[in-house]
């Protein structure tokens, strides 16, 4: 039967297609773009991206289409992206080859074709680098033509879709690429899992979203004009839109059903409206039509053949009515079958009988366990889990359900997993003890078997909750993972396995900490209480290296380095090398805030080496570590340019492998040493790109942190304290690191004191000293206690601040005595607490200050020196000796500190010569003339990150492409040329090529005219 039902004419909608015409034109200018289209089913959405898509194709780009696949209730692990990424690489193999050069073992994970992906799957570590090499793969395909992304029905998508979607969207910032995705409105019930993404996608000003409402009475009678080929009769449209209420497809089908004949017998119930058409056909193309509603959103021709129980000929007539009445369509690659419409196959299924469904499902597992080349690779284990879940067969079920989860974790689809998981629980007593008795578990699983249990011993319902616990972690459901421990521990009350008990600890420790709700030290005391006096295996190595690394961060000190000691040599004992290197850069870490500095960095060097060598998925854990702590450790020993080269190469490893948020947190700890330089303007920028990657919370805390310190040099206490404020409603009170307490302390504390709430000020510190400062916090504690002295010297001779300034002094005195100064940067904050306590006390002492001085100026931290000089002039100046010198070291102080920026420094320094009657306004002298073998670009004032910019620039590079080289952003780029014109002296940058080509500060270059 054919049938006419798709109007040839496009009605309405064109402010809605303007909307996404004027998006794609702006995508092919460069700019990125993200649409989301949502309307009720049948509302004309996919009418819609089709005339969008023939636009696009009309202007040459490149349009990729892939849904969201609904099996049974259950969707395919990032369906829409494999068969989009599918379509590109049949349009543009070579440059799909290209983009993914390097990545195809991770890429292979969502687009199998690649080949075979990597060994060994790492949770929420390797999610987070699959994300972004996918995403760098869509920006280095469209970063030479237009590419048209269409993502259709979004209410079915996986959970791992919706991760990768909302990444896509927050992330993308490059190429001429145009994302658009669908969503059925109606089926967004306030529990659906699409919700909150939706809700969060609205909060991003980079993501449009255009709702399609229904059609009027005039657009529904141009549909029926454009499907009957001729004007209506009014009394048709009339009845028509009554009955339809204007949604597009239910037009469609009341007009087939009135020009068929089926006028009077049509109910008004939307079931009954999907199905009239459908039960007008032959009965055999009714039989396919219930296979291809239960076989998935689409079914292949092969898997029908074999489960219909027609001739190819009989089967074929069959298909040709379903798709002649416009019922099935034929798939884009041609080797399928899918209704036009998912209304209709949903009210086919469920007009199913029980025992129907049951059995349809039975054959199509049967056909496809038979042979198993009837669906794509990728496919075929979830789909052949799904029709023996659905036909009811637990021995069956069991083994492929399990395998399926294997495959989801394999692919980080964690919430895919945890699902399957969850249905192998609910199989597992339905399943009889001989199909238990045959199961395994996989060789490269997280979890089983702890080291010292038999590696061939049966899987059993303690190792699925074991797998569900990591599966809900790494996907982010950690209520979920908790509650399953916590489901674990009641079942292992009934066995005696101490190993299996510890590591449900560990995780339970972990997840504690994750939602806040402590510290995870008891649970981690009862893992330790658990493995004592056991032979060493993998899972003491991993307690004893998670206790290590805890103490680090609370309670640094000789028994966490103990604990990390004994970490290693358990986890060589066993061959557990991961944690081995994880305890190692905890041992490391402790080692060098001991005083042991170059035996302590020597080791986290060789970590990272190691790391950087073995460069599996294996590994992504480690690297994100160890490039956080490695700057880290170096700031905190005042190895500030060291720290700044090492968080600079941790950026490029991390953005190489997609760890964005472990990114954040080294750019965030680039920022700390940029400031202690004096680098503040690139503090500025480093703190800007950490933000726009970081997502997770105490990432964003740390954020806080950096900003809260640059506005406090700046002056701006409003901003501190705000930022302030951000960072401890992350941190909290549950889980009281010493590096997120004290910190923030000062900065508080300053701010207030600077505002004259001295009391206030005082709360601050005499809450953090009571606490103690743990072994190795001298790059948190000595600055605090200079500031606490700085204040109290600043409030002498006030009434109200006299008491109790002689109890705070001698507890900052106390707790100095037991912060040893065993480095340089350490012995600087020594000799200006002593300066300062000596001004707390009424003490003029200009060789104290001048010492401070001396020491700072040697590190090359130039807002403390520039204090450090202020405060000597002062003393100078009231000791009456030295007024040359101490106008000299006025302006010193004053040029520096408005050169950095310190408004607060610039105006004491300005009040100070202003009572002393010292002219700030000075000649600067000449510099000497340069030496012919120096760097020629560092004698123009340029940062070693300019450097690499004015290179690029003289290549003739645009902003996007500097941006892409360097992995910043094309605004962050801008803010670099800026500056690099300023100090050049140019107006623009043909004319710092031509500088840079002119001066040879390149060797290596070739002549251009950018």
């Amino acid at each position: 039967m054919e049938t006419k039902s798709v109007s040839p004419v496009f009605v309405g909608r064109d402010g809605e297609l303007t909307l996404l015409t004027e998006a794609l034109a702006r995508a092919a200018a460069g700019e990125p773009q993200a649409m989301l289209v949502g309307g009720e089913a049948g509302v004309g959405k996919t009418r819609l991206i089709e005339e969008l898509t023939s636009v696009a194709c009309d202007d040459g780009a490149v349009v990729a289409i892939g849904g969201c696949v609904e099996i049974g209730g259950d969707g395919l692990p990032f369906a829409p992206f494999s068969a989009a990424l599918r379509g590109l690489r049949r349009r543009l193999p070579e440059e799909i080859a290209a983009a993914a050069e390097g990545q195809e073992g991770e890429l292979a994970r969502i687009l199998p074709e690649l080949g075979p992906s990597e060994s060994g799957a790492l949770g929420e570590h390797g999610r987070a680098s699959l994300f972004e090499l996918t995403v760098r793969l869509l920006e280095r395909v469209a970063a030479g033509r237009t590419v048209v992304l269409v993502l259709e029905d979004l209410h079915w998508a996986d959970a791992s879709t919706r991760h990768l979607l909302a990444y896509l969207f927050r992330t993308l910032r490059r190429g001429r690429l145009l994302v658009i995705a669908t969503y059925r409105a109606d089926d967004i019930h306030r529990r659906h899992p699409l919700r909150p993404l939706l809700a969060e996608l609205d909060r991003l000003r980079t993501v449009s979203r255009i709702e399609l409402s229904r059609f009027s009475h005039a657009e529904v009678r141009g549909q029926l004009r454009g499907i009957f080929g001729d004007e209506p009769a009014p009394q048709l449209v009339d009845e028509i839109f009554g009955r339809s209420d204007g949604n597009a497809f239910f037009v469609e089908e009341l007009a087939v059903a009135i020009e068929s004949g089926c006028r009077s017998g049509l109910t008004d119930s939307l079931r009954d409206l999907l199905l009239v058409r459908v039960e007008t056909l032959p009965e055999n193309a009714q039989r396919v039509a219930r296979i291809v509603a239960e076989g998935g959103a689409t079914v292949e021709f092969p898997l029908l053949l074999a489960v219909a129980q027609l001739s190819e000929d009989d089967l074929i007539e069959a298909l040709r009515a379903a798709v002649g009445a416009n019922i099935l369509l034929i798939t884009a690659d041609g080797d399928g079958y899918r209704f036009r419409h998912s209304l209709v196959r949903e009210a086919i299924s469920d007009d199913l009988l029980p025992g129907e469904r049951s059995r349809l499902n039975r054959r199509l597992a049967e056909a496809l366990e038979a042979d198993p080349s009837l669906v794509r690779d990728d496919e075929r284990t979830t789909r052949l889990a799904s029709y023996w879940y659905y036909a009811h067969d637990a021995a069956k079920a069991l083994p492929v359900v399990l395998l399926a989860s294997v495959e989801a974790r394999r692919r980080y689809a964690h919430a895919e997993q945890l699902r399957l998981l969850e249905r192998a629980m609910e199989l597992w007593d339905a399943a009889p003890e001989s199909v238990r008795a045959c199961l395994r578990p996989p060789d490269d699983t997280e979890v089983h078997p702890p080291a010292g249990e038999d590696a061939s011993a049966p899987l059993r319902y303690l190792d699925l909750l074991s797998e569900a616990t990591v599966a809900a972690r790494s996907g982010g459901d950690r209520e979920r993972a908790l509650a399953l421990s916590k489901k674990a521990m009641r079942v292992l009350e009934t066995v005696d396995d101490p190993l299996r008990a510890a590591w449900f600890w560990t995780q339970r420790s972990r997840l504690v900490q994750d939602l806040s709700r402590g510290d995870g030290w008891a649970e981690l005391a009862t893992a330790q209480d658990l493995v004592l006096g056991l032979p060493p295996s993998a899972v003491h190595a991993s307690v004893l290296s998670d206790v290590a690394s805890w103490g680090a961060l609370h309670r640094p000190g000789a028994n966490s380095l103990a604990a990390a000691d004994r970490a290693v040599e358990y986890a060589r004992l066993v061959g557990a090398e991961n944690i081995e290197l994880n305890a190692r850069i905890t041992r490391g870490w402790l080692t060098t805030e001991a005083g042991s500095i170059e035996e302590g960095l020597a080791e986290m060097y060789a970590v990272r080496d190691r790391v950087i060598e073995l460069g599996n998925v294996a590994a992504l854990p480690l690297l994100g570590r160890i490039t956080i702590n490695l700057p880290s450790t170096l700031e905190s020993v005042g190895r500030s340019e060291e720290a700044v080269a090492a968080a600079e190469l941790g950026i490029t490893l991390c953005h190489q492998r997609g760890l964005t948020d472990k990114e954040a947190w080294v750019r965030a700890n680039l920022s700390e040493s940029l400031f202690s330089l004096g680098r503040w303007t690139e503090v500025q920028t480093a703190i800007d790109e950490a933000a726009r990657i970081a997502h997770a919370p105490k990432a964003r805390a740390l954020v806080a942190v950096r900003r809260a310190t640059l506005a406090l040099g700046r002056g701006d206490f409003a901003e501190a304290e705000s930022q302030v404020a951000l960072a401890r409603a992350v941190f909290g009170p549950h889980d009281p690191q010493p590096q997120h307490v004290i910190g923030p302390t000062r900065l508080a504390m300053v701010s207030a004191a600077r505002q004259g709430r001295l009391a206030e000020a005082r709360a601050e510190f005499e809450q953090v000293v009571a606490h103690g400062f743990p072994p190795g916090m001298q790059r948190y504690a000595l600055p605090l206690l200079c500031s606490v002295a700085g204040m109290e010297a600043d409030a002498r001779g006030l009434p109200e601040a006299d008491a109790g300034r002689e109890a705070i002094l001698a507890t900052v005195r106390d707790q100095a005595k037991r912060l040893p100064a065993v480095v340089p940067v350490w012995q600087a904050y020594d000799l200006l607490l002593e300066a300062e306590l000596a001004r707390a006390d009424g003490i003029v002492a200009p060789k104290l200050w001048a010492r401070a001085a001396a020491a700072f100026e040697a590190l090359a931290r130039p807002h403390e020196l520039a204090n450090a000089r202020y405060r000597w002039a002062a003393d100078l100046l009231d000791a009456s000796a030295g007024r040359e010198h101490a106008a000299a070291l006025l302006v010193q102080a004053h040029t520096t500190a408005k050169a950095l920026g310190a408004r607060f420094l610039v105006e004491q320094t300005e009040l100070l010569a202003g009572r002393a009657r010292i002219s700030l306004a000075t000649t600067p002298r000449l510099a000497p003339a340069p030496d012919p073998q120096a760097d020629a670009v560092s004698s123009l004032g340029l940062t070693p990150r300019e450097k690499d910019v004015l290179r690029r620039v003289a290549e003739g590079r645009s902003n996007r492409q500097i941006a892409e080289e360097l992995y910043i952003s094309p605004k962050t780029a801008s803010v670099h040329v800026s500056n690099i014109l300023a100090k050049l002296g140019v107006s623009g940058r043909t004319e710092a090529a031509a500088m840079a080509h002119r001066l040879q500060l390149f060797s290596d270059l070739e002549p251009t005219h950018p």
